[in-house]
């Protein structure tokens, strides 16, 4: 990995940090032990483990069966190498995502929503496996290795840029829908990138209110993913709770399950976090009801 990858994006992280820590909206995370264990051992094994793993596999296989290719890419424009990039990891990551919130795959992803507050230390929190499977990491690697590396580092700061600011606790956006002037330029950009408002939504704890929409706002970089196929909920407003109905009615999983499933599975008595377990659908069991496991 480059080292300078690490320094800007490290710069990113801090920026947010502070911009949370200077509005005091820490004080609303309610976070436990075990959401402090899971967003920061996700965190590390992301940075330390699995991406420059991945990096390095996609890399000694390409010397190894196309040496020839090694930054064969490096002289196409870079617009060609940022589309290609956008298509390669930002769209194949939205269908990862979408096919995440499938009964299959849900396990892998169930981490992400369990979180019952919006922050930057919720973007990484995933399943082990949901990260190393990611189509789209892979194929980053395979680009690096054609000769991407100068255009992807660009790339992957903006992307953090913008998938940071769609957890953050402060939601940027908030404030800007209420200036009239700003309307049409807010109109683009809420079509064209995830912001909080619609990304919010997508970790709404219910549909049931109009403005939730855990079945779609999917996008990572791009909502306009969303916007293609089908899957987009714009409403300008912010869900009044996030997280899991099923953690307020059971009781929260504990962290070992959340990143390691299937290796490590649930003792809860009602979890998708086990053979045979089903996403807890509120739409079909009445409150406080146990779902069918």
């Amino acid at each position: 990995m480059n080292p300078m990858q690490n320094i800007i994006l490290a710069g990113v992280i801090i920026g947010f940090a502070l911009i949370e820590i200077a509005s005091r909206s820490y004080r609303n995370y309610q976070a436990t032990k075990d959401d402090t264990k899971l967003e920061l051992f996700m965190f590390l094994s992301l940075l330390a483990v699995l991406q420059p793993l991945i990096f390095a596999i996609t890399g000694k296989l390409g010397s190894l069966w196309f040496p020839e290719m090694k930054g064969a890419l490096a002289g196409w424009p870079a617009w060609v190498m940022f589309a290609i990039l956008l298509v390669g990891d930002d769209m194949t990551q939205y269908w990862w995502h979408r096919l995440s919130h499938s009964p299959l795959l849900w396990p892998l992803h169930r981490a992400h929503h369990s979180a019952h507050y919006m922050s930057i230390r919720i973007t990484y929190r995933n399943n082990f496996f949901y990260y190393a499977m990611m189509p789209g990491l892979w194929i980053s690697g395979v680009a690096i290795y054609l000769g991407f590396a100068n255009v992807y580092l660009v790339y992957i700061v903006l992307k953090l840029t913008v998938i940071m600011g769609a957890h953050c606790a402060v939601p940027w956006d908030r404030p800007l829908y209420r200036i009239r002037a700003l309307s049409p330029l807010m109109w683009v950009l809420e079509r064209t990138i995830s912001t909080p408002a619609t990304h919010w939504a997508h970790h709404a704890m219910t549909n049931e209110d109009g403005i939730g929409h855990y079945k779609g706002n999917f996008g990572n970089l791009l909502f306009v993913w969303d916007l293609i196929f089908g899957t987009a909920h714009i409403t300008r407003k912010f869900p009044a709770q996030v997280g899991l109905r099923d953690d307020q009615l059971f009781g929260k999983e504990k962290w070992q399950a959340e990143m390691f499933y299937p290796l490590k599975r649930s003792a809860r008595e009602h979890s998708a976090l086990v053979p045979g377990g089903t996403i807890y659908d509120e739409s079909k069991s009445p409150a406080g009801a146990a779902p069918a496991a």
